[in-house]
């Protein structure tokens, strides 16, 4: 009759299997569940006794164990019996034991693996892999920084198993590397479906001083600053905000970097189509500045079309100025178009176009032969510039500063800053000159024609003798005027004769006319006369002529011939 194996016979037949009861130490084994015991299960795997596991070991993160007694079950066997002559299993540990097997195996071939974040630890968290425990950094939970885990946590989740050691039971994951590959598939699928020229909705993610990033569904797209608008647009964030539903239209694809440039300006029409007939050369048009620079400003004509003023189209009158001094930004200006290159989307403007030629206006008011008066901005080494009325300058040449002395005499004459009278000679106002003349305004200067009149008006040059009349006897000298209506100029006293009784003014009476030589101008290029500078000239003339020192002849004598020649030639 055979007979139930007994406990003890079992154990001896484990014995005989597995080498005796240490064998079982540090084994995953297969047990029963025999019953429940408040938070623990009694499990039976075949050893002189049971042993107890805490429920929790059977419940994945978050939830409760299902097991019930019969209950066919993994535990690790840490020690065959503990003090209390039980055996010491583990659930955790054949689970851990188990997934790490799994683990390595998933590892060596790249696959992705399941887990679930249930912790917070320093510097990322903790994940469970189906009993072994990975860290996850931070910087690994997603493709962008994640403010909130919380919604994340507790939830089953593929990750990408970066490094593992099970010696040291490290285990390192990264939930954003699956992210990332399954974005690149979805961009690689997306960028496929999409074509130049297509246009599609499109949701602003991203503002930055160059563009705008724009979702277009799993891909986005760069919206430059440049696309945005044909008008100037200075910064994105004046059209978009973040959140924008907008239309593009996609404008360029890079299938191998996968990068989408988009245009929302290509859905308007073009300003630019048919600008040379919206603006013919020369006409007058208002617009609005809206950029300055170092070499001139932009004017916007209409939404779209802006023109250049180039710095040398600004002012007339003002050279070398930055045009900002000249301009401000969002200034009305009326300019002028000077040329359009429609294929070059450029316009040329005119600002000083838009105003009447200065110095068409300044012959208009002051016609050749005008008197004018202004200050010396400058003297160079052919004449002097003259700032006049309407903001122009007019220039005298050295030649028309004064008769009867150099060029160089008479630029030495007058200083910078000095206020100076002077006549219109000529005004080329497609030149942008005016020529000035100021001893034209001197009493004796040449009648129009050239040669003065006989015995009348005409210029007196240094060392000339002229004839000349009294018009007031002064005690410092005379005063005098060449001809009937010439230059007039003074005598001083000890001009009017060589010898001391001669140079009293008082023989001389108003009307009386004499001989005498012009030695050079004052400031105000009036002639200086002299009687005596004409006697010694007049004297060593005679003695070259008449005499010399070993002639014999007295000086009386040599006058006297000299007197009676000039009498004869009368």
């Amino acid at each position: 009759m055979a007979t139930n194996p007994t406990r003890d016979d079992f154990a001896a037949m484990l014995d005989d299997m597995f080498g005796g009861a240490d064998s079982f130490e540090g084994r995953v084994v297969h047990g029963t569940v025999t019953a429940i015991e408040n938070d623990l299960a009694v499990i039976d795997v075949g050893l002189k006794s049971e042993g107890r596991v805490p429920l929790r070991e059977f419940a994945a993160p978050g939830q409760k164990a299902d097991l019930k007694v019969g209950d066919e079950v993994e535990v690790y066997v840490d020690r065959v019996e503990n003090a209390n002559g039980e055996a010491m299993l583990s659930r955790d540990r054949a689970r851990r034991e188990a997934a790490w097997d799994k683990l390595e195996l998933e590892f060596s071939q790249g696959n992705r693996v399941e887990g679930v974040i249930f912790g917070r630890v320093k510097g990322g968290f903790t994940v469970d892999l189906s009993g072994a425990v990975a860290f996850l950094p931070g910087s690994q939970v997603d493709i962008r920084p994640v403010r909130d885990v919380t919604p994340l946590m507790d939830l089953p989740q593929p990750f990408q198993i970066l490094k593992m050691d099970r010696k040291r039971g490290n285990i390192v994951v990264s939930r954003r590397a699956v992210l990332e590959e399954t974005r690149a598939e979805q961009r690689s699928g997306l960028i496929q479906s999409l074509a130049e020229g297509q246009i599609i909705d499109g949701v602003v993610k991203n503002i930055t001083d160059y563009g705008a990033f724009v979702d277009l569904g799993g891909i986005d797209g760069l919206l430059h600053v440049t696309d945005l608008s044909y008008k100037r647009v200075g910064h994105p964030s004046e059209m978009l905000n973040i959140g924008d539903t907008v239309k593009v239209q996609i404008i360029r694809i890079n299938r191998d970097t996968q990068r989408i440039s988009l245009g929302m300006k290509q859905l308007e029409s073009d300003p630019w189509d048919g600008a040379g007939a919206k603006y013919p050369v020369g006409a007058k048009l208002s617009g609005r500045v809206t950029n300055i620079t170092e070499y001139g400003a932009f004017v916007e004509l209409e939404p779209g079309i802006e023109g250049l003023v180039h710095v040398s189209e600004m002012s007339w009158t003002k050279k070398n100025v930055h045009p900002g001094k000249i301009v401000s930004t969002s200034q009305e200006v009326e300019v002028v178009v000077l040329e359009v290159d429609e294929d070059k989307r450029r316009i040329s403007l005119g600002l000083k176009q838009a105003q009447q030629n200065p110095w068409e206006r300044f012959a208009e008011a002051h016609p050749v032969g005008t008197e004018v008066e202004g200050e010396v901005k400058n003297a160079t080494e052919f004449g002097l510039f003259i700032g006049l009325d309407g903001d122009v300058d007019g220039m005298v040449h050295m030649s028309d500063i004064a008769w009867g002395i150099s060029g160089e005499d008479a630029l030495a004459l007058h200083r910078k800053g000095e206020v100076v009278k002077a006549i219109v000679l000529a005004v080329e106002a497609d030149k942008e000159r005016i020529s000035l003349g100021m001893k034209q305004l001197e009493r004796g200067a040449p009648v129009a024609g050239g040669a003065a009149a006989t015995g009348g008006a005409g210029r007196v040059g240094k060392n000339e003798i002229v004839t000349v009349t009294v018009l007031e006897v002064r005690d410092a000298g005379l005063e005098v005027q060449t001809g009937d209506d010439g230059a007039t100029g003074f005598i001083k006293r000890t001009d009017l004769g060589r010898d001391r009784d001669e140079q009293r003014p008082e023989r001389f009476q108003v009307g009386q006319k004499f001989d005498a030589m012009v030695t050079g101008f004052d400031r105000s290029k009036k002639p200086t006369f002299s009687i005596k500078a004409m006697q010694i000239a007049e004297e060593k003339q005679a003695v070259a002529q008449y005499g010399s020192s070993d002639s014999g002849a007295s000086l009386g004598d040599i006058l006297g011939e000299a007197l009676k020649a000039r009498g004869d030639k009368g």
